[in-house]
């Protein structure tokens, strides 16, 4: 059959789906168009960037003085010009979704995993993300562990990181995690992303 690993039930069904013949001759005549549904966000928290802490130095403190724990690469790239902190009070809702809901059956890369969310209408995160919902998520469940949907900073020794907050048994932490475009990243893994305004 060519048309690879399709049933004719399932050709049967684009078939219906289109109109039957009059639908299909539409289609085929660039007449009728097929898109894909739109899919509804839910918010899943709403944090504050912006509140007044503009230095890594400042952010350092106020996690120490919060009681969460800093990686050493996400020390590092605290203090790298990447890392950016809006000029005044705002707030980005975040959508907390998990690969196999973007449409991956299996692992996808970085790369695929924003080029999805982004066609689904959603937003890469600011870098501000991070550090701030470490500090704004208290009361995170024990071995959740969220990746932050940002634009990768480049580390010291080259390295691309993204920022992951984490409650483990090592405490709860704002951590840092491998961001290059093919690092692949399993169906249940979950990432944040901004909800497009």
């Amino acid at each position: 059959m060519k048309y690879g690993n399709a049933t004719l039930g399932q050709v049967e069904a684009v078939w219906n789906k289109l109109g039957g013949e009059e639908g299909v001759q539409l289609f085929l005549a660039g007449e009728l168009m097929v898109s894909a549904p739109v899919r509804i966000w839910k918010t899943w928290k709403t944090i504050k960037l912006g509140t007044g802490l503009k230095t890594a130095d400042d952010f350092r403190k106020a996690l120490k003085a919060g009681g969460f724990r800093i990686g050493d690469w996400t020390n590092d790239i605290l203090g790298k010009p990447a890392f950016s902190v809006a000029s005044k009070e705002m707030e980005v809702d975040l959508v907390n979704v998990s690969v196999a809901e973007l449409g991956f059956a299996n692992d996808a890369s970085r790369k695929e995993i924003y080029d999805r969310a982004i066609e689904l209408g959603l937003e890469l995160c600011p870098a501000e993300v991070g550090p701030q919902l470490r500090l704004q998520y208290k009361d995170q469940s024990h071995s959740e562990w969220l990746v932050i949907a940002m634009e990768p900073i480049v580390a010291s020794d080259g390295g691309l990181l993204v920022f992951r907050v984490d409650h483990d048994g090592g405490g709860v932490w704002l951590y840092s995690h491998g961001g290059h475009p093919g690092r692949v990243w399993g169906a249940g893994s979950r990432f944040l992303f901004v909800l497009r305004k």
